[in-house]
């Protein structure tokens, strides 16, 4: 795992949204060796220069990123997401759900939209406003950027407005592709065990936005049959 630039990544006492720097300091009161901070972008290890596809989710889980440090890891979203990114060529190695667990990312990274924890997985308007000039800056560093894949409905506006475009000129749709900027933005519904559990979103359809990301790509990686038996979850 990379670190991104220092512009691209809120210091780990970050204090620009108070409510939910109360909320990070009430859970390091509670559970003071979990990571509890601002999550920073999970990289390749060539680094941010290298990547062609970035994603971008909501926020980190409370006993998910914000526990392990890493986006995406310690919960289903990221049980889903990782085997995915693994079938596609897109990750190596094994994901045991732990951030030291090997893992690496090839010309990928990803990263949240709001980078602490908020309560109740909602962040208010302001603190999605607020964080954007994190994620402007994660663009910035990312010269041979080609893809974003927006993850639910706020990752995706947020990206919109990174780019200093209209919401209503780009709306949330999932399976949708569309350019801008320099890059093609597509959306999914998000991988949350809630989306997949109500039918929101299932595997087939996660899957089928990938392989449309990885045709963009040129990505040649032949796509694995992706079995839960694989993988060790917690």
């Amino acid at each position: 795992m990379g670190a991104a630039t220092a512009a691209a990544d809120p210091p780990h006492d970050c204090p620009l949204c108070p409510r939910l720097c109360e909320f990070r300091d009430a859970w390091r009161a509670k559970e003071p060796d979990w990571f509890n901070g601002p999550v920073p972008t999970f990289l390749p290890p060539e680094g941010p220069e290298s990547v062609r596809l970035l994603i971008v989710g909501l926020a980190p889980g409370l006993r998910g990123a914000n526990r392990t440090g890493r986006p995406f890891t310690g919960d289903y979203a990221g049980d889903l997401l990782y085997r995915t990114l693994v079938a596609h060529g897109f990750a190596k190695g094994r994901y045991e759900a732990r951030p030291d667990d090997g893992l690496t990312l090839f010309e990928t990274a990803i990263t949240n939209a709001v980078r602490c924890v908020p309560p109740q997985n909602k962040p208010l308007p302001g603190e999605i406003a607020t964080c954007r000039r994190f994620l402007t800056a994660v663009l910035a560093g990312m010269p041979k950027l080609e893809a974003i894949l927006s993850l639910g409905a706020i990752g995706h506006q947020s990206v919109v407005r990174a780019f200093e475009g209209r919401i209503a000129a780009y709306p949330f749709k999932h399976g949708a592709k569309t350019g801008i900027g320099h890059v093609t933005l597509f959306s999914s519904y998000h991988c949350s065990r809630y989306n997949t559990n109500t039918g929101v979103l299932t595997e087939e359809m996660f899957l089928r936005v990938f392989g449309d990301i990885a045709s963009l790509l040129d990505r040649q990686h032949p796509v694995a049959s992706v079995q839960p038996d694989a993988w060790i979850f917690d």
